[in-house]
């Protein structure tokens, strides 16, 4: 029986950081879109796709909290890791806080992304275990 990749959709507004994690993800056969905005990637994927998304706080327009907020409020149960350059003391508990599967400091550990993506694919939509590093 054939089992289907994972989804995994990037929004960043960093070039070299999508190609990067695109990279790495597909090593483990993961299926990867990128984005360089928030805009682009609603224009293009359906709320009801599967997935998980790994998304950037700080872009132009609409930044990583307002697009978690734009998720919810949608009523979609994507999962959500977020990742940012940025040093923020409370980014983590933050990102748990509004819903996502956990936050990741730039640049990213492979694994423990891997790690998140895994977890967050193992759980329902009514339960989710945040796994923070």
């Amino acid at each position: 029986m054939l089992s289907e990749k994972k989804k995994i959709y990037i929004v960043d507004d960093d070039e070299s950081v999508c190609r990067a994690l695109k990279t790495l993800l597909m090593t483990f056969d993961f299926e990867v879109k990128t984005f360089n905005s928030a805009k682009s990637f609603f224009d293009a994927v359906p709320n009801d796709e599967p997935g998980c998304l790994v998304l950037d706080i700080h872009m132009p327009g609409l930044d990583g909290w307002a697009t978690q907020k734009k998720i919810i409020d949608s009523g979609s149960k994507r999962s959500v890791i977020f990742i940012s350059a940025e040093k923020q003391d409370n980014a983590a508990d933050r990102a748990l806080k509004v819903g996502a599967v956990g936050f990741l400091q730039k640049p990213v550990d492979g694994q423990t992304l891997v790690d998140l993506i895994n977890v967050a694919s193992k759980n329902t939509n009514d339960t989710i275990v945040h796994l923070k590093k």
